[in-house]
C-alpha cells in the first residue's frame, strides 16, 4: 500500500492555497516512478492539492497528475528565465487561484533563485504585497534561504 511521501522542498507560499516544491518524483536521474506515485498520493491525501502549475519544459508527470485527478496548467520554461516568464507564471497562478477551492502546487526541476523571485513577484502582482523589499523578505522567510540578485531582479517595484 502506498502511504505517501512529502515532495522535496514542499512549502506553502500562501497557506492552504499556493505551494511550491521540486519536481515530483525527483529530478534528473533521480526520478523514480514509485517515488512519483508516493509523492502524488501525499499531495492528494495530505495537502489536498487539486491543481499543479508545471514549469518543466516537457510534459513529465502530466499523465500521472490526470490519473490522480489533479488539473495541470503547463507553463514551460527553459533553464534561463525569459523576459515573459514571470508574466506567464502570474497569469497561470491567477487562473489557477481564481477557483476559491483551488489548492495549487507550482514546481520546476528545483526551487532555484529564479523560481523564488518569480513567486515573490507573484505576491506583488496579485496585490498581496505592495513592496518589493517586503516581498523578498517574505519569500526568504518562507523558503528559509536568502534570495540572490537573480531572484531579486524578478520582483517588480509594483503590480502595475
Amino acid at each position: 500500500m502506498i502511504t505517501g511521501l512529502k515532495p522535496k522542498g514542499f512549502t506553502w507560499i500562501i497557506s492552504d492555497r499556493l505551494a511550491v516544491s521540486e519536481r515530483i518524483g525527483g529530478n534528473g536521474f533521480q526520478h523514480r516512478r514509485v517515488r512519483r506515485e508516493e509523492e502524488i498520493n501525499w499531495l492528494v491525501r495530505e495537502a489536498k492539492i487539486n491543481t499543479v502549475v508545471n514549469l518543466l519544459a516537457g510534459n513529465q508527470n502530466v499523465g500521472a497528475y490526470a490519473t490522480a485527478g489533479i488539473r495541470t496548467i503547463s507553463v514551460p520554461m527553459g533553464s534561463e528565465v525569459a523576459r515573459d516568464d514571470p508574466a506567464r507564471l502570474n497569469e497561470a497562478l491567477g487562473e489557477a487561484l481564481s477557483d476559491p477551492h483551488a489548492r495549487v502546487l507550482v514546481h520546476k526541476e528545483i526551487i532555484d533563485d529564479e523560481l523564488a523571485g518569480m513567486l515573490g513577484g507573484y505576491l506583488i502582482a496579485s496585490g498581496l504585497l505592495n513592496d518589493r523589499i517586503l516581498a523578498a523578505a517574505v519569500i526568504q522567510e518562507i523558503l528559509g534561504r536568502p534570495l540572490g540578485p537573480a531572484g531579486r531582479s524578478l520582483i517588480p517595484e509594483s503590480a502595475g
